[in-house]
């Protein structure tokens, strides 16, 4: 007789779940229905002794990370379509629960779902998983709520994190390829220093020559790497988590900002990247009815850049006290261009300020890709002269000492 795994619930809310066998699912409905149960969710258990495929696993172990963009994304879009359609809220989150692979997020939208069910509205609930769902997400679905027009907050909501995963997509996939190089010769160097350069500090020692400074100092690095692999390797480690940690602190943070900044070549892509994000931001929480103070408050919050951030807190401040947000942000020319101090005030001017925003944010996405096409094309020829400068220094400093001992037989 076949097994299945469901999840059931009785007229007073209580629910059950497990694995229980059952001729088929009708047979099933039957028997929990003699017990005061309702069928919520079903499927056949095809493991035996219970236990978890390998994919099983993989969604476990992903759902201790949390919650990727995408998964959120889905879970909105999803959700405003089934409250258009009348699905009751609470309904609504059981299914998205049951639907979804990622425990942890199935665990949060259950607990949301018990939470509304209470009474509790849904921004207050969703406020208590700040991590998942960001002061954005609470604050659009709180203006939805008020207003009456859940489904049409959610909407825009999909859109932003759609268009917001996109945009960072680009960005990633530009980085993607001189990464993997530089980690290939990164590699490549470790693998000749231990493997290559002893066999040939051999020959050198055979042939009783003066070596010179470049290829001492690959030899003695080979040394220390050899004969101290442990705390070479625990140096570059603890090198690498003080970087990571240095980074994500306030200090660490502010230098990695300004560094994206002026950096060349990563400049331009960082500044309409972020520019990008902050007007499509605001964008989506004016046109949701967010107050334009809180909603320039919220979008520093979803900003990673520094600066960005400091520009959008303290125009938040000046615009509280009457001035302009296109007049709030001319002291940041630096990072925003002057096209768009110039568009908010015509927004501004005409009461379209969201329209603007949006459009302004459309043609930086637009930018952002046609930049990281272009840095794609450039930082090739840049990556192979960077990595045959290395090769060449490696092979003269190693060639150099067996020329001198064939000038000295001539």
């Amino acid at each position: 007789m076949p097994k299945y795994l469901y999840k059931a619930k009785n007229l007073k809310g209580k629910k059950k779940e497990g694995v229980i066998e059952a001729q088929d699912q009708k047979a099933l409905v039957s028997l929990l229905k003699s017990e005061g149960f309702f069928l919520l969710s079903v499927e056949a258990d095809t493991q035996q002794g219970h236990k978890k495929s390998f994919a099983q696993y993989l969604q476990d172990i992903q759902g201790l990370f949390g919650v990727s963009l995408t998964e959120k994304l889905f879970f909105t879009r999803n959700l405003s379509i089934m409250l258009k359609t009348g699905v009751s809220l609470v309904r609504a989150f059981e299914i998205l629960a049951s639907q979804t692979k990622n425990k942890k997020f199935q665990k949060i939208l259950l607990s949301i779902s018990k939470k509304v069910n209470k009474g509790e509205s849904l921004s207050g609930a969703l406020g208590g998983f700040p991590k998942i769902f960001p002061s954005l997400y609470q604050e659009t679905v709180k203006v939805g709520e008020e207003t009456g027009k859940l489904e049409g907050s959610l909407q825009i909501l999909s859109v932003q994190m759609e268009k917001e995963h996109a945009l960072k997509s680009k960005v990633k996939s530009a980085m993607v390829y001189p990464g993997v190089v530089l980690c290939m010769a990164f590699m490549i160097g470790i693998f000749m220093m231990i493997f290559a350069v002893p066999q040939m500090k051999k020959a050198f020692s055979e042939m009783e020559i003066k070596l010179p400074i470049t290829t001492r100092m690959i030899i003695g690095t080979a040394d220390m790497l050899t004969r101290y692999w442990f705390l070479a390797a625990l140096l570059m480690a603890a090198l690498a988590g003080l970087v990571v940690f240095l980074l994500k602190s306030g200090k660490g943070g502010k230098i990695k900002s300004a560094i994206s900044i002026k950096m060349p070549l990563v400049s331009k892509i960082t500044k309409q990247s972020n520019s990008a994000l902050t007007l499509r931001t605001l964008s989506s929480l004016l046109s949701a009815g967010v107050p334009i103070v809180r909603s320039l408050e919220i979008a520093a919050g979803a900003l990673a850049n520094y600066f960005f951030q400091e520009a959008l807190k303290k125009a938040a401040v000046d615009v509280e006290k009457g001035q302009k947000l296109s007049v709030s942000l001319m002291p940041y020319e630096r990072i925003f261009a002057p096209m768009v101090l110039q568009m908010m005030e015509i927004g501004e001017e005409t009461g379209e300020t969201s329209a603007v925003l949006l459009k302004l944010a459309e043609f930086f996405e637009d930018e952002v890709s046609a930049s990281t096409d272009r840095l794609s094309s450039v930082i090739e020829p840049i990556l192979i002269l960077f990595i045959g400068g290395i090769v060449g220094f490696f092979a003269v400093s190693m060639i150099q000492p067996m020329f001198s001992v064939m000038g000295g037989i001539e």
